[in-house]
């Protein structure tokens, strides 16, 4: 059953999920007061009436105001977060050209990077599918995606300018996770180091010291 009384901002959302934990971490990162409701994408609960009612796409993360307001979408709802949250200014650049790059990248995220690496982590990790059992492009798709990223960050600590940003938060959300996708980070060793820089600068374990 899916909470309908919220005194507060609620966020529901799978912690399996790269989508909603990045949400997590930039709410933390800003001091924003939340409740979280798990949310297991695999049960079926995203496709209930009760759930339907708040999203219609059925998909999580799905952030929700008392005042009955819902937005969806992870990236959207970081961006919403960062322009009305004091301090959420220090994920955004000033520079509009710069907050256009960062943008680019939030795109860029979610049409070439996630439905690869994600998608393959989840088929692989989550669902336990046999390489044999799943589409084989993803994997050379992903490493494309990949190798984009270590050419930024071979001249470059970040996605955009010389600090962290969402372009970063939204990327690393699937990225740390790449090998349980199949992906060996050691071969693009700028975006291995980025990763554990930008889970330091968020406060987030390893991924690979995850118990």
């Amino acid at each position: 059953m899916l909470p309908r009384d919220i005194s507060k901002l609620t966020f529901y959302g799978d912690c399996n999920s790269g989508n909603c934990m990045k949400v997590r971490w930039v709410a933390d990162m800003l001091g924003v007061d939340y409740d979280w409701v798990e949310i297991d994408v695999t049960s079926g609960t995203t496709r209930t009436e009760a759930f339907l009612a708040l999203n219609p796409a059925g998909q999580v993360p799905l952030a929700r105001w008392p005042d009955g307001r819902s937005l969806a979408q992870s990236n959207a709802i970081m961006l919403y977060l960062c322009d009305t949250t004091p301090g959420g200014e220090r994920l955004v650049p000033a520079d509009p050209f710069r907050r256009a790059q960062m943008t680019s990248w939030l795109f860029w995220e979610q049409y070439s990077h996630e439905t690869a690496i994600a998608v393959r982590r989840f088929q692989k990790a989550i669902l336990n599918k046999s390489d044999d059992e799943i589409d084989p492009t993803l994997l050379p798709k992903g490493r494309r995606a990949l190798g984009v990223m270590e050419l930024q960050l071979t001249y470059s600590d970040y996605l955009v300018g010389d600090a962290l940003t969402l372009a970063d938060v939204a990327l690393v959300a699937y990225t740390r996770w790449a090998h349980e996708g199949g992906f060996d980070l050691g071969e693009f060793p700028a975006v291995d180091r980025w990763v554990r820089r930008v889970e330091f600068d968020l406060g987030v374990v390893h991924a690979r010291e995850v118990a």
